[in-house]
C-alpha cells in the first residue's frame, strides 16, 4: 500500500491512513534520478521527501561534484546503441543470455571485464576494459585541471563521455551507456569513486558539518582543551606527510598543542551488528593508518619479562584516545553516552591531553548539539565518514574541533592524497579501508548501508542514511581476502538487505549477489555465509532458492514481522500483512523445511489494543520461531510514531513484553529439541567461557554448541552428536574432524 509505484494517470495515488493520508509518489527529476515523497495528512498538509538516490541526498554545499574528484573506470566500446543495450542486459543478468536460457561462458568473477575482453573495439580489451582514473570536469572549482589531468586516457575515452558518466552520478558499481564523439558506444563501469577531505569546505554554508578552529575555555578549569598530535604512517611505520593541505590558522596551536603523539586508543562498541562492523574499520584506521594501538592489547606484561616467583600482573594505561561508537535504538541512549563521556571529559578539564570521539548513530542524530554540550569532545563523527578518521584526527591533533555528519556518497577507500591515489591505485592494489578483524574465524562483510523505508518508528534512515550498495565485485574481493586469511564463515550485513543493488545502474538484487558469492568463493575456503537483516516487502522466491540450493549460504533466515495485526503494521509502514508475511513463512517451510527462522517483534506501538496485540501471539503460534528478539516500543527521536498522542501506557508494554517473551522461550526450546540425537555439522568457533574443557561453535542454522574438545579446532568443521537441548544453545559429543 505505501510502496512508490510509476504514475501513469494521476499525479497522486493516495492511500487511507488514521493518521491522516499518506500517499507515496515517484518523481522523476531533469537528470531522470528517482525519489519517493510522502504527504502526511491530518491539519497541516506537509510534504516530507525521502531522497532514495545517494547523490540526492547530499546537501546543496557538498553535492556531488563538491564532493567526488574522480573515478576509476573500465569500459567496452561498441559499434551500435543495439549492441550496447545487448551487452548491458547480458551484463545486469549476471551473464544470462536474453530469451535464452544459455549463460555467457565465462571465465573468471568478473563479467563486465570478460565482456570488454571479447567484445570491446578498443585497445584496452587487453586489460577488461580497464582505462583508470579519470577527472570529474564538472567540479567548478577544478574544471580545467580535470580536463588537463584527463589527457592522459584522452586515446581511450573524451571529455565529452568523462562529462557525461559524471553527469549521471555514478558511485562504485553502476554501469552506464554513453555515446562517444565517433558514434560509438561505451558501457562505462565505476570500480570507485574518489573523494578527498577538506574540512573547511566540507563545512561551508548549506552543510550539517561543523569546524571550530579555536576552542572554547572549559567550564571550572578555565583551560583550553589540548588533544595528542595525529601522524599518518605506512605499512612499516614511518610517517606520511600531512595530506590535507590546509593551513593551521589557529594561533593557540604552538603553545597549547605542541604535546605528544597519540599512541594507545580505547573504543567502547554498543549496538547491533554494524556498529561492530564499523568499530572493526574504526580500528584498522586508527592502527593500520596511524599506528595507534588498543589499551586492551598492551594491558598484559609479557610473562617472559617476569621473574619466576612473580604473578602476571596489568599495566595502568590511559588512552589517548577514547572513541565511543554509539547506538540509538534503545531508550535513554543519548543519556547513556553523556554518562560515559562524563569521566573522560574531567580528565580534559584537569589538563591532560586526549582526544574525544563520539561515532555511530548517536553522533549522527545529535550533530553539533553534542559539542554545545560537552565542548570536551574534539571530533563528533557520522558513520558515513569513517574512511576519512585519519584524516579527520589530524585535524584535531592540529586544534580542530569538528563535527562530521552531513551525508555522503560511500567509497570503498578516499583518504589520502590524489598522489598517493596514482601510485597506490591499480587493479589489483588493496584499496578499502583497513579493517581489524574480531575474530578468526567468521568476519563480518558490509553489502548495503542505509535504508530508504522510514518506517514510524524507526530512527535508522535518519542515522544511516540513504540505500547505498557495494559492488559485488568489492564485496567478493573482501571475501577473498578473508578465504586467503584462513576465514571460514562470513555474515553479509544490510539493514535492509534485500534492498541490496536497487541503488545501483543497472538494478541489482539480493538473490544475485548470493549466487555470484557461491559460485566465485573457492571451495575449501569459506564454507559458509550468512546475512541479515531481511524486509519481509522486498523478500523474493529467489532469496528462498539460493538458501535451499547453495552450499555455502547457511540455511538461516531472520525475517523481522515488528507486529501481527494489519492495522498496526499500516501504521508502522511496514508494506506487508500477516497473511503476505505467513505466505513466505509457509514457502521456507516447503522449500527449506529444516532451515532456522528468526525474527523481530515490537509491542505496545501506540494505539496497539489487546485484541491487536494478540495478531501478534496468533503469528508466533504459527511460525514457531528459533529465535525473537523482542522490543518494548520506545518513541525515538525524529520519528513519526514518537509524536503520537496514543502511546501505550508502559505498565502496559512491560505486561506484553513478558508474555512475548515466555511464549517464545517455548518455541525456541520446542526448535532445540529437534535436534535432539541428530549429528550435525558445527563450525568450532571459540572456547565456553564458562567450562575450559569445551569448546563452542554453531550449526548451518544458527544454533549455539557446546562440546568438550580442544581449542585448536578452532575453525574447523566438525561433526557433533546432540545430547541435550537448552532454549538457546546445544550440548554435545564430538564425532568426527572433517
Amino acid at each position: 500500500a505505501f510502496q512508490a509505484k510509476p504514475i501513469t494517470t494521476s499525479p497522486r495515488v493516495p492511500a487511507s491512513s488514521s493518521r491522516g493520508r499518506l500517499s507515496s509518489t515517484l518523481v522523476e527529476d531533469e537528470d531522470v534520478k528517482a525519489r519517493t515523497v510522502w504527504e502526511i495528512g491530518n491539519d497541516n498538509k506537509e510534504r516530507k521527501w525521502f531522497p532514495i538516490h545517494p547523490a540526492d541526498a547530499l546537501s546543496e554545499g557538498n553535492n556531488y561534484n563538491t564532493l567526488v574528484r574522480s573515478a576509476y573506470v573500465r569500459h567496452i566500446k561498441l559499434a551500435t546503441e543495439d549492441l550496447a543495450n545487448l551487452v548491458m542486459r547480458i551484463y545486469s543478468k549476471g551473464g544470462g543470455l536474453p530469451g535464452s536460457n544459455e549463460t555467457y561462458d565465462r571465465s573468471d568473477a568478473d563479467l563486465f571485464s570478460r565482456l570488454a575482453a571479447d567484445l570491446s573495439l578498443c585497445s584496452t580489451k587487453e586489460d577488461g576494459g580497464e582505462v583508470g582514473w579519470v577527472e570529474n570536469p564538472l567540479g567548478l572549482d577544478r574544471c580545467q585541471e580535470a580536463r588537463e589531468r584527463n589527457e592522459v586516457v584522452s586515446g581511450l575515452m573524451s571529455n565529452k563521455v568523462i562529462e557525461a558518466l559524471f553527469a549521471q552520478r555514478v558511485k562504485g558499481g553502476d554501469v552506464v551507456k554513453v555515446k562517444g564523439d565517433d558514434g560509438a558506444w561505451h558501457l562505462v563501469r565505476c570500480d570507485d569513486i574518489f573523494i578527498q577531505v577538506d574540512p573547511s569546505s566540507m563545512a561551508s554554508a548549506g552543510t550539517k558539518n561543523v569546524i571550530n578552529r579555536t576552542k572554547r575555555k572549559l567550564k571550572g578549569s578555565g583551560k583550553v582543551s589540548t588533544s595528542p598530535a595525529f601522524v599518518r604512517r605506512d605499512a612499516d611505520g614511518a610517517s606520511i606527510p600531512l595530506n590535507i593541505g590546509l593551513e593551521d590558522d589557529n594561533t593557540q596551536s604552538k603553545t597549547i598543542y605542541s604535546v605528544p603523539d597519540a599512541k594507545h586508543y580505547k573504543i567502547v562498541t554498543t549496538g547491533c551488528q554494524m556498529n561492530v562492523a564499523d568499530s572493526e574499520r574504526i580500528m584498522g584506521v586508527l592502527e593500520g593508518e596511524l599506528g595507534l594501538k588498543s589499551i586492551e592489547s598492551e594491558r598484559k606484561v609479557d610473562p617472559s619479562l617476569l621473574a619466576a616467583n612473580q604473578k602476571s600482573q596489568k599495566v595502568k594505561l590511559e588512552p589517548d584516545v577514547l572513541l565511543l561508537n554509539t547506538c540509538t535504538i534503545r531508550d535513554h541512549a543519548e543519556q547513556k553516552v553523556y554518562d560515559a563521556i562524563g569521566p573522560y571529559a574531567a580528565m580534559k578539564r584537569n589538563g591532560r591531553p586526549l582526544a574525544i570521539v563520539v561515532a555511530g548513530c548517536v553522533a549522527q542524530q545529535e550533530g553539533d548539539a553534542l559539542l554545545r554540550r560537552f565542548p570536551e569532545i574534539d571530533l563528533v563523527l557520522g558513520p558515513q565518514y569513517i574512511p576519512w578518521l585519519g584524516e579527520l584526527l589530524i585535524e584535531v591533533g592540529k586544534g580542530a574541533q569538528l563535527c562530521m555528519t552531513d551525508a555522503m556518497v560511500w567509497s570503498e577507500k578516499s583518504g589520502g592524497s590524489i598522489q598517493e591515489r596514482d601510485s597506490t591505485r591499480d587493479k589489483d592494489a588493496d584499496w578499502q579501508v583497513p579493517i581489524k578483524r574480531g575474530h578468526s574465524t567468521r568476519a563480518w562483510v558490509n553489502v548495503i548501508y542505509g535504508c530508504n523505508e522510514h518506517c514510524t518508528y524507526c530512527v535508522v534512515p535518519g542515522v544511516r542514511g540513504v540505500e547505498q550498495s557495494r559492488s559485488m565485485e568489492a564485496i567478493l574481493q573482501e571475501c577473498l581476502k578473508l578465504a586467503e586469511a584462513g576465514y571460514k564463515e562470513v555474515t553479509l550485513l544490510g539493514q535492509n538487505i534485500d534492498a541490496y543493488g536497487r541503488d545501483m545502474t543497472p538494478r541489482r538484487n539480493f538473490a544475485d549477489l548470493l549466487y555470484y558469492l557461491n559460485d566465485n568463493i573457492p571451495d575449501g575456503t569459506i564454507s559458509r555465509i550468512r546475512y541479515v537483516t531481511s524486509h519481509p516487502r522486498y523478500f523474493s522466491d529467489r532469496v528462498i532458492d539460493a538458501v535451499a540450493n547453495l552450499d555455502k549460504v547457511c540455511e538461516c533466515f531472520h525475517m523481522p514481522f515488528q507486529a501481527g495485526d494489519d492495522k498496526v503494521l499500516k501504521e508502522m509502514r511496514r508494506g506487508y500483512t500477516f497473511d503476505s508475511y505467513m505466505n513466505i513463512i509457509r514457502k521456507i517451510k516447503e522449500k527449506a523445511p529444516d532451515a532456522s527462522i528468526c525474527g523481530d517483534v515490537i509491542v505496545g506501538f501506540p494505539g496497539e489494543t489487546e485484541e491487536e496485540f494478540q495478531r501478534t501471539l496468533d503469528l508466533m503460534n504459527e511460525v514457531h520461531f528459533d529465535n525473537l528478539n523482542t522490543f518494548a516500543y520506545s518513541p525515538r527521536p525524529n520519528t513519526e510514531a514518537a509524536l503520537w498522542k496514543n502511546q501505550v501506557p508502559p505498565e502496559v508494554s512491560a505486561e506484553r513484553l513478558q508474555r512475548v517473551q515466555k511464549l517464545a522461550n517455548e518455541h525456541a526450546l520446542e526448535r532445540s529439541q529437534r535436534y535432539l540425537g541428530k549429528i550435525v555439522e558445527v563450525l568450532v568457533e571459540d572456547r565456553n567461557p564458562k567450562n575450559r574443557e569445551e569448546v563452542m561453535g554453531r550449526t548451518r542454522q544458527g544454533r549455539q554448541v557446546f562440546f568438550k574438545a580442544d581449542i585448536g579446532l578452532a575453525g574447523k568443521l566438525v561433526d557433533v552428536k546432540i545430547t541435550e537441548a537448552g532454549t538457546w544453545s546445544l550440548l554435545g559429543e564430538l564425532q568426527e574432524v572433517k
